[in-house]
């Protein structure tokens, strides 16, 4: 008879465990995301992954089970190898899942479909393809397959026309509805038709989703999240629930962003939370697992080697990113300059003087709670940025000027309405349009037209409003960095406006960059979190050393204001005497 060492059972959504005390040492070894009971049992979540790691464990020290717990652990590991074989061959070209579906109106690339059928294979999927390789396009062909059906796609507030006009052009037999209001009516509200089925496709916003969700949980098969670095705070925030809500119960998960990471590792695991909430587990089994660090009171958290994880997500099946040499796709690599820029240094001086109160708060100088420290950093990041951009504007201007001499088009990037005023001002005779965060989703479509097929011969494009933006590629080649942002992703994003697919010329980013104000800090800082981001997507990446060891931007931004507010004073008083 087989010695056994413990017991083995299957209950409620859990693997518990009890064993032998050297075997619960060697388990915990194994599993570092087990959790331990007060009578010394284990427990494990019963998914598929974790059901093959057991069947392994028990050849080894062999584990009581009783027949329906046994049937279980047989049936999940089973799955994971059926899923893991699909996988392998689907990545090796052997295998397509969605061969006898019907074909899509335009032929899909093989990566393309390639995506697909993973996302048909595993059910989840983070595709983080870069910009301009056809995301929308990959997803969509899950699509094709009637039980993903009915789907709901979630993106960017400006987009949900965008992807009706995809879906006609790719799918034209499904059907599509964009939901028009940011709740249901009423507990019995219907889509569509009154008494129908849903329609094949919903699309909506990120604002709507927390309206929806009770009402769509559990009826949609498909769920789409465009842009998903939205819900980067995973389920922290109010449509980070939401999404997960919908998520839980739909058979495919699909998560679309060149750029999830936008600042600090931590963010994928709120993403996939929403995505996948077994692949990395708990915030502090993920945070012990990955020798995390938490940032800012903990609203932050980086990891201590982002490639290894980037790696792991791939191995897992949970990640799947291909740049444009990749897939043979030929497209030049954008060329990004640094350009010095004239400040006007009197005008930051003061501003900093201004808010050298609030920064003293920051550094703990002055007696504050926690809350108000966090409200004085938010108080001063804005200011200062916003006296950097207002300071450089007119120069920024008179550079886009010099472009228009060699350029037909040109896509300026800032942040701050008053920068925006400046520019409207002097670039008048250019036509210019905006894309900002002020502008109703009609009014922006309107601009972007008016961009690509009009006279205007400048976009003033917030920073964070044109993601998954499409089309720009056709009409310019020229983008400027009026301002800058905190993460290198949103530049990504930024640059991938006009570097995809359909681009015939050579893109050019020019990074307007100023030797005062905020600018400084935020080189250094967009290298530490450069460090975080890119690793995720490509382990194999090559990174140089942040300039500063420092990812406290808060308290070097409030001493960079005080060292210039001290400057401004003496140099007041200079004047005096």
């Amino acid at each position: 008879m087989t010695r056994t060492y413990g017991r083995l059972a299957a209950a409620g959504g859990q693997w518990a465990i009890s064993a032998e005390p050297h075997v619960i040492i060697r388990i915990k070894r194994i599993f570092p995301r087990m959790v331990q009971g007060r009578t010394g049992t284990l427990f494990l979540k019963d998914t598929p992954e974790v059901a093959r790691d057991l069947e392994w464990l028990t050849e080894r020290w062999p584990l009581e089970l009783d027949a329906q717990s046994a049937s279980r652990l047989r049936s999940q590991a089973s799955q994971h190898r059926d899923t893991e074989v699909a996988v392998g061959e689907i990545l090796v070209g052997q295998r397509a899942l969605s061969l006898g579906f019907r074909q899509p109106a335009r032929p899909p690339r093989p990566y393309q479909q390639q995506a697909a059928d993973l996302i048909l294979a595993t059910g989840r999927l983070l595709l983080a393809d870069d910009v301009g390789l056809g995301k929308t396009f990959s997803s969509l062909l899950v699509l094709r397959n009637p039980d993903a059906l009915p789907a709901l796609v979630v993106t960017l507030t400006h987009l949900p026309q965008q992807w009706v006009d995809e879906v006609r052009k790719s799918l034209p037999w499904l059907n599509c509805l964009i939901i028009p209001t940011s709740k249901p009516k009423n507990s019995g509200y219907q889509l569509g038709r009154p008494g129908g089925p849903l329609p094949d496709v919903l699309i909506m916003g990120y604002p709507k989703l927390a309206g929806w969700s009770d009402h769509l949980a559990g009826r949609v098969n498909t769920v789409i999240f465009d842009e998903i670095q939205e819900l980067r705070r995973g389920r922290d925030a109010l449509k980070g629930v939401a999404a997960a809500m919908v998520a839980d119960k739909a058979k495919y998960k699909v998560g679309l962003s060149a750029t999830p990471v936008y600042n600090y590792a931590g963010e994928i695991h709120n993403i996939l939370e929403v995505l996948a909430p077994d692949a990395l587990g708990s915030r502090n089994e993920f945070l012990r697992e990955w020798e995390g660090q938490t940032l800012g009171g903990g609203r932050n958290y980086k990891v201590a080697d982002p490639a290894a994880l980037g790696t792991y997500l791939r191995d897992q099946n949970l990640l799947l990113r291909r740049t444009r040499k990749d897939v043979h796709l030929v497209l030049p690599d954008p060329i990004e300059i640094e350009q010095p820029v004239d400040t006007d240094h009197a005008s930051i001086e003061q501003v900093a003087a201004d808010v050298s109160h609030t920064a003293r708060i920051i550094l703990g100088q002055e007696e504050a709670t926690r809350e108000e420290r966090w409200r004085a950093a938010s108080d001063v990041d804005w200011r200062m940025r916003q006296a950097t951009g207002v300071a450089k504007a007119a120069y920024v201007a008179e550079f886009v000027k010099l472009l228009l001499e060699s350029e037909q088009k040109v896509v300026l990037f800032g942040w701050h309405r008053e920068v925006y005023g400046i520019w409207l001002s002097k670039l008048g005779n250019y036509l210019p349009v905006m894309y900002t965060g002020s502008e109703s989703p009609r009014e922006k479509q309107l601009a972007a037209e008016a961009f690509r097929h009009g006279e205007s011969r400048v976009l003033i494009m917030s920073l964070r409003s044109g993601a998954g933006l499409d089309g720009l590629q056709e009409a310019c080649s020229a983008a400027v960095f009026g301002e800058l942002d905190w993460s290198p992703e949103v530049h990504r994003q930024c640059v991938g406006r006009l570097a995809r697919d359909g681009q015939e010329s050579t893109v050019v980013a020019y990074y307007m960059v100023s030797d005062d104000g905020t600018d400084p800090l935020m080189a250094e800082v967009l290298g530490v979190k450069k460090q975080q981001a890119e690793p995720i997507r490509d382990p194999n990446v090559a990174l140089f050393e942040p300039l500063s060891t420092s990812t406290d931007r808060a308290r070097a931004l409030a001493a960079a204001v005080l060292s210039k507010a001290s400057r401004h004073v003496g140099g007041q008083e200079a004047k005096s005497a």
